[in-house]
């Protein structure tokens, strides 16, 4: 549920939200854990895995076993 669906005009949890206060709780968790599961890659990471493609695409052109 989005936010605008569990609280009211004042802010306050809608009568109808059955997990009350529990849905901001909720809400600020998730917010929490899709920042852990998102984190920036350090430039040289991606400079590395990049290299790393090319790599894998030119022995995979020249005939190269794996």
């Amino acid at each position: 549920m989005n936010e605008e669906k569990t609280r009211s005009a004042g802010g306050k949890p809608r009568r109808d939200d059955p997990l009350g206060t529990n849905s901001e709780i909720g809400r600020k968790l998730r917010e929490y854990y899709d920042g852990l599961m998102t984190p920036e890659v350090p430039d040289r990471f991606t400079e590395l895995l990049s290299q790393l493609e090319t790599a894998e695409s030119r022995r995979k052109n020249s005939g190269e076993a794996e």
